[in-house]
């Protein structure tokens, strides 16, 4: 190997939320020409890494298939009902009983072990999520940049009491879906999300599984400092996050925050849309509704969602729905549709339909990404929050005057969902609040910036 040679590894879950902001980054360290690039993700992934090469090629590690409890894409539908229940509490604790299963990292740390032995990185970027990448980095003393596609409080904000936090005390909890400003119920319901996450981890079945944990990390030769809390924050290089302060309630900012805005591509990113672009610029007024990849639809909410487009006709707005195919078997007879309705099975760029500006209203589940993406392109939202951190960004969002959160998410009620959608495109306010929002997460510089950041380190110097 040349002395000057600087690789740079990233790693990733598979999944989209989490995947895609990582591929925008390494896809413009190929449009620069950098070289030595790698992408560790789950071999389902293998063709998305592939399309992001732009110059300099990017080579990809695989770590093998998608484990089930990484997934939540895989989950059963009793799990998936679990995780998504509208109790914030208890869809908290079931996520963390459903994906807390430390044998099923085994296969993957000793994985991307081997990747790094092979590939030998000067620096690896890792997304937060993706706890067996930042444990090998710490443990192998190689320098790391830890991704955040989520407001930056997600993860800074400790779960547990009397745990390091690098948010005040008194901070909403992350997954709790509160406010900034609480009432005192608030307040006891804050401070018992806490209580009642360390409790989980005292009952006998959970401390079974974290002494399995403990017992694998010897296994593997997991350092001590890496099973520390807040272990990615602190020994990460940098913590990259595609959010920008104003998007989350105020604390005195971690210094090794960098909020680099959303991560977006050279747009357009799919100019073969098949006639998707034509369609929207003939139109005068669109409703956007993609819920992500994660979502599961009932029958009775399709049907809902079919008679707000149809409600939406005689107001002159129309409607492009994002409904992946395995779903649109709940869907009435074509004949039953209104003309007014449009369905795509997959859209070839979310990113390219919110561009377009006849897009006035985004109706999504607030993942981290999609609730970054509408903002960035100055559409106000409508948010029936799906799970976790979604709760969080729909908050916030109602807070700085950018969305209206549904009533009752779970039936998706009509007239809920109507009521919402047309309090936002008839008050100019959201849309004002939206584009201020999206000059700010403009001027953060996005893929440039964090491209930037990564190259200045000092790791990646050359002699």
């Amino acid at each position: 190997m040349g002395a000057n040679r600087r690789p740079i590894l990233f790693v990733s879950y598979a999944e989209s939320g989490l995947l895609n902001p990582l591929l925008v980054l390494a896809g413009e360290l190929s449009r620069r020409g950098v070289a030595d690039l790698w992408f560790a993700t789950d071999e389902k992934a293998r063709d998305e890494v592939a399309s992001v090469v732009d110059g300099s090629p990017v080579r990809f590690a695989s770590l093998g298939d998608t484990v089930s409890q990484m997934s939540a894409v895989t989950w059963d539908d009793a799990t998936y009902a679990e995780v998504t229940q509208r109790s914030r509490f208890k869809a908290h604790a079931a996520v963390i009983r459903h994906s807390f299963a430390p044998e099923s990292r085994i296969a993957k740390y000793r994985r991307l072990e081997e990747v790094v032995d092979e590939v030998r990185p000067a620096l690896m970027v890792i997304e937060s999520m993706c706890q067996f990448g930042h444990e090998l980095a710490i443990t192998k003393g190689i320098p790391f940049v830890l991704g955040v596609p989520f407001v930056p409080s997600n993860v800074l904000t400790s779960h547990v009491p009397f745990a390091k936090s690098y948010t005040p005390s008194g901070f909403p909890v992350p997954h709790s879906g509160l406010p900034a400003e609480m009432t005192f119920a608030q307040r006891i319901e804050n401070q018992l999300f806490r209580v009642r996450t360390l409790g989980m981890f005292l009952t006998s079945q959970v401390r079974k599984v974290v002494e399995e944990d403990d017992r694998i990390r010897t296994e593997l030769g997991i350092a001590p400092q890496a099973r520390q809390m807040m272990a990615r924050i602190d020994h990460a290089e940098q913590v990259l996050c595609y959010s920008v302060p104003e998007l989350d309630y105020p604390f005195p900012m971690h210094p090794k925050l960098r909020l680099v805005g959303t991560m977006v591509p050279p747009l357009p990113q799919a100019p073969d849309d098949d006639g998707l672009g034509d369609w929207l610029s003939a139109q005068k007024s669109v409703v956007y509704m993609g819920f992500g990849t994660i979502t599961r639809l009932t029958r009775a909410q399709v049907a809902s969602l079919v008679e707000v487009a149809r409600r939406l006709d005689g107001a002159g707005h129309q409607v492009l729905w994002k409904l992946p195919r395995a779903q649109q078997e709940l869907l009435p007879p074509a004949e039953q549709l209104p003309d007014n309705l449009r369905i795509e099975g997959w859209v070839p760029s979310q990113l390219d339909v919110l561009a377009h500006p006849n897009v006035k209203v985004f109706f999504t589940h607030a993942g981290g990404n999609g609730y970054h993406e509408g903002l960035y392109f100055g559409k106000p939202l409508v948010v029936r929050p799906l799970w976790v951190d979604c709760d969080d960004q729909a908050i916030r969002g109602q807070d700085f005057g950018v969305s209206l959160t549904l009533d009752r998410p779970e039936t998706v009620d009509p007239e809920d969902v109507l009521d919402k959608i047309t309090r936002v495109l008839d008050q100019p306010s959201f849309t004002e609040r939206a584009e201020h929002f999206a000059g700010l997460l403009r001027a953060a510089g996005g893929r440039a910036a964090a491209a930037d950041l990564l190259l200045a380190l000092p790791v990646l110097a050359t002699d």
